[in-house]
């Protein structure tokens, strides 16, 4: 039995290498009860900007950035299905009523989108971050 259990510690072992290196990313978990709608802010090439919306299901996670984070700070926003706020801040941007990638923050009224104030989220300057959202 012994020698059974060592040879698969061996195998898990000696496939792990074979796993290729882990992705980095920013993911929301949504420890809720309640469906998420997801909106990031990100420093762009001509400014920042927003994007969203990413639908985050009750107990789940959901990879948003799919790519190393190249800025310390991500602003997060995210509503119940109802359009409360689960998730807000004090920095406020634009978002799209439908699924939207908005450059700029300014304005958001006059360029036809709506204003959310977002959460500065600090990545500690990681390729790598997850957040978890509870009510």
């Amino acid at each position: 039995m012994r020698s059974r259990f060592v040879s698969w510690a061996v195998l898990l072992l000696a496939a792990g290498p074979l796993a290729g290196p882990a992705s980095a990313s920013f993911r929301v978990c949504n420890q809720t009860l309640d469906l998420l709608n997801v909106a990031v802010g990100t420093p762009a090439e001509d400014g920042f900007g927003t994007e969203g919306w990413w639908v985050v299901t009750a107990n789940s996670c959901s990879e948003i950035i799919r790519h190393e984070l190249e800025s310390r700070f991500i602003y997060l926003f995210a509503t119940d299905v109802y359009g409360q706020s689960i998730v807000a801040g004090a920095e406020p941007m634009c978002v799209g009523r439908d699924e939207f990638r908005i450059l700029g923050t300014d304005d958001c009224y006059l360029r036809g989108y709506s204003k959310a104030d977002f959460k500065e989220i600090d990545t500690f300057s990681s390729k790598d971050w997850t957040v978890y959202v509870t009510r």
